[in-house]
């Protein structure tokens, strides 16, 4: 098997998992609750603040460190979801908001003290079409009153803080399709009594989903992440971050699904033979491992680019679509491997094939990227 970077923290983060066993996915996923205590004890080991700089009391480790975090994260047949946004967030507040900002709240995101885990930006009407999203915020005074609505916003229940992408500027008025966006950080504990409504969206996984509705929510214009207008630029490298990040978690999620169909192949007898012995049985999961370790390959090559700051959008879409195929692709198989057993709750196997079909959808779909590799690395006409 290949040898993985960061040796150290995966053997650490494997033993912090060890702590949370299937029984306790099942429970909260019955029961549709937010993973507390694996969120606590990854905040308390600083798992959930590598990336912030150790100036605001992170441990200012690069992507690649986050990407093996999450990677064996999935791996131990824990889910992640509730952990990259905590990572990535903070980029944009990092890179672009001011040194007040980010020793005002870097530091207690780092110690865990404000959950920085949600990230306001698609919308009903506009989808991933961000440049159409219709919540607005106008400037009264010294802040911004705040009115549309926001779905598909993971955490939101969950979370402290909340980076917010709204219109400043009307899209018919920008000179650009891009312009007039701008970035704001709201404080959910104030917010939820104060203009924000937050409906729960009950979804095929314990994603904590929600809908979030504004009405004349006022934020402080301090909360104003860089410049007004130019919030579309922000977010761009956060999502990249996001893609790759997600990547890591899918190919975790793949070795998992392989390593426990090659176990259960090799040790399930039938007709006095483990079924693994059968090529019909065995040459699925080969093919999953060879899938998985191309789609390894790309997600290597995308978070290469972006620690060492080179542009790499077409690079983490690849990266993102690669991986959440190689994953379905395994765990399709694992189940099938499986037969009934993989459909039971007691094997974890239907709870992880659901968490890994999200990343064929989010947060890009597999339609997207090759609409943006066709036009951006192949220069063919754009379909829209």
């Amino acid at each position: 098997m290949k040898k993985r970077s960061y040796p150290e923290i995966r053997d650490a983060v494997a033993k912090l998992c060890a702590d949370f066993d299937g029984a306790y996915w099942r429970n909260l996923d019955t029961k549709r609750q937010y993973p507390t205590e694996f969120i606590k004890s990854l905040s308390s080991a600083g798992y959930l603040s590598i990336l912030i700089p150790e100036e605001y009391g992170g441990s200012g480790q690069p992507l690649s460190a986050a990407a093996a975090v999450l990677e064996e994260i999935q791996f131990a047949g824990c889910n992640g979801s509730s952990c990259h946004a905590q990572m990535y967030i903070m980029g944009t507040l990092l890179r672009h908001g001011s040194e007040e900002q980010k020793r005002r709240y870097l530091p207690k995101v780092a110690s865990g003290e404000l959950r920085l885990q949600a990230f306001g930006v698609t919308e009903p009407s506009s989808g991933t079409d961000t440049t159409r999203i219709r919540t607005f915020a106008e400037r009264d005074g010294e802040n911004y009153i705040v009115n549309g609505s926001k779905v598909w916003i993971s955490r939101t229940e969950h979370s402290d803080l909340m980076l917010l992408l709204v219109r400043t500027t009307p899209r018919e008025e920008c000179e650009k399709r891009t312009d007039g966006m701008s970035v704001l950080l709201v404080d959910l504990r104030e917010a939820a009594a104060n203009g924000l409504t937050i409906k729960p969206i009950r979804t095929m996984m314990n994603h904590s989903s929600t809908e979030l509705f504004f009405d004349d929510l006022p934020v402080p214009v301090e909360n104003l992440v860089g410049e007004e207008g130019k919030g579309f630029r922000y977010i761009l490298d956060g999502m990249n971050a996001e893609r790759i990040l997600i990547a890591a978690e899918c190919i975790g999620d793949a070795r998992y699904f392989i390593d426990r169909a090659s176990k259960y192949s090799s040790d399930r007898e039938v007709f006095g033979n483990p079924i693994g012995k059968n090529q019909g049985v065995q040459f699925p999961i080969a093919r999953a491992y060879v899938q998985m370790r191309a789609a390894e390959a790309l997600v290597s090559e995308a978070i290469a680019l972006f620690d060492s700051g080179e542009p790499c959008g077409s690079e983490a879409n690849m990266a993102k679509m690669a991986a959440s195929e190689a994953s379905w692709f395994a765990g399709d198989t694992c189940i099938q491997t499986y037969g009934g057993y993989g459909f039971a709750e007691e094997y974890d196997i239907e709870r992880k094939f659901r968490e890994t079909r999200l990343y064929q959808v989010a947060p890009i779909s597999t339609n997207l990227i090759l609409s943006h590799v066709a036009t951006h690395d192949l220069g063919m006409p754009k379909s829209f």
